[in-house]
């Protein structure tokens, strides 16, 4: 990987000039392109593949002498060929370890490959059938994006190539480069986010749900710059769940065309619960205007239908409703009520809207046992917890509740509750559970 002669690479360029002219001659008579000029081509990108690994210098004389546009336009001509046989397809990956080798820790050879790739060609490569080729399409694509580029994309224009990721992800979800495109470069830009949620199908977007559930479920210690990014694509999030939310109801009706729509609701809410299991962005989504006031509304809401006729929101305890939609409502009240509970943690001003919504009764309406809804009881407990927590008010209610027969006493125990009288008032005590 020592620095080589220019001319080495002059002379390897203009082989490549040569195979470039008669694989586009073969391709305009309508012939394919012959195997002894792929594999020339081929060779030649080996040569310059293992040249330019890790060596700045030879990076350098390989970008000043056009190796970079030869490359790229070679490889352009293989997309347009759409060409199987194995000679064409060997070349076209060897052309792209290539452009990924020239272009790794090197800023101007990154710019040079997108000025020649952005967007067709890297869109073609990421569709590719051919999983390798779109391995190392998407290897040089995250290779040449940063911060600027990736800004880019948010140009109408432009913006099939970021939706065009998710399409090549949901056919290769295994793809390790793809995955880290949208982790790693998509988002730390929440306005993109936002502009391929607004642009995707339902079936698109629970995809684009799926990877940001993985990005904040990593193990790893994220930067600063993530954590806002992420907190700016949570509120986003909260304010597509408020808009869809009534989407969910459709799964009351088996049937319904838009049955997807619900499914991105309930997805919706799965992230909802898991960011707001995190402080790093409970915070940000307590405060959000109206969220809180639209979970409890859909929890009265599915509550309401599923003691309207027997569907997937009606309580059971034999798992009856068969299994074709079941799991996709499964644990869906639940989770609205864990919501709930994360929303009020130590936050006095959600306490004080549950009250005012007439929640705490909706809330121990919802503990019983429901094989629908898994640990329901066990949020249930946890929303009490938090809503009572150095909150007389609440703890009155309740209390009030149980002396007027409203709240079952036996549930309160089962909570780890009591009522007691003291001094004329009522009092919402803790007890062991034996």
């Amino acid at each position: 990987r020592d620095a080589a002669d220019e001319k080495i690479f002059a002379l390897v360029s203009q082989m490549l000039s040569r195979a470039l002219q008669e694989i586009r001659t073969q391709i305009v008579a309508s012939e394919s392109p012959s195997d002894c000029w792929c594999d020339l081509s081929a060779e030649c990108f080996r040569c310059l593949r293992n040249a330019c690994v890790q060596c700045p210098p030879n990076q350098n004389i390989i970008r000043e002498v056009g190796l970079i546009e030869k490359a790229t336009a070679l490889i352009d001509v293989f997309t347009a060929s759409n060409s199987a046989q194995e000679s064409c397809i060997v070349a076209f990956r060897c052309g792209l370890q290539f452009l990924g080798n020239v272009a790794g820790g090197n800023r101007a050879s990154q710019n040079s490959i997108w000025k020649e790739a952005f967007p067709h060609l890297f869109l073609n490569c990421l569709t590719h059938e051919d999983d390798k080729v779109s391995a190392y399409g998407a290897m040089v694509f995250y290779t040449c994006m940063d911060e600027d580029k990736t800004a880019t994309l948010l140009d109408p224009t432009n913006l099939h190539l970021a939706l065009g990721v998710i399409t090549a992800y949901s056919k290769r979800p295994d793809a390790e480069w793809l995955h880290l495109i949208v982790t790693d470069r998509f988002f730390k830009c929440p306005e993109l986010v936002k502009q391929m949620y607004a642009s995707q199908s339902h079936a698109d977007r629970m995809i684009l749900l799926e990877l940001i559930l993985s990005k904040i479920s990593e193990k790893s210690p994220l930067s600063e710059r993530e954590m806002t990014s992420l907190r700016h694509i949570a509120e986003f999030l909260s304010d597509c769940f408020q808009k869809q939310c009534k989407a969910v109801l459709k799964l009351a009706s088996p049937g319904d065309s838009e049955e997807e729509e619900a499914l991105v609701v309930i997805r919706l809410l799965d992230l909802l619960c898991e960011m707001t299991s995190d402080a790093d962005h409970l915070t940000c989504l307590q405060s959000c205007a109206g969220l809180l006031d639209t979970v409890v509304d859909t929890l009265r809401l599915t509550q309401l239908a599923g003691k309207q006729s027997k569907n997937v929101f009606t309580s059971t305890h034999t798992a009856s409703l068969g299994s074709d939609l079941t799991h996709a409502a499964m644990g869906f009240k639940a989770h609205l009520i864990r919501l709930i509970a994360n929303l009020c943690y130590r936050n006095r001003e959600n306490q004080e809207k549950i009250y005012q919504l007439d929640g705490i009764p909706l809330i121990l309406d919802n503990c019983s046992i429901d094989d629908n809804n898994p640990f329901l009881n066990q949020w249930a407990v946890y929303a009490i917890r938090n809503l009572t927590e150095n909150n007389e008010k609440n703890q009155e209610l309740i209390a009030s509740m149980e002396r007027q027969g409203l709240a079952d006493t036996s549930l309160l125990e089962n909570m780890g509750l009591r009522v007691e009288e003291r001094d004329g008032k009522l009092l919402l005590k803790s007890v062991k559970k034996k």
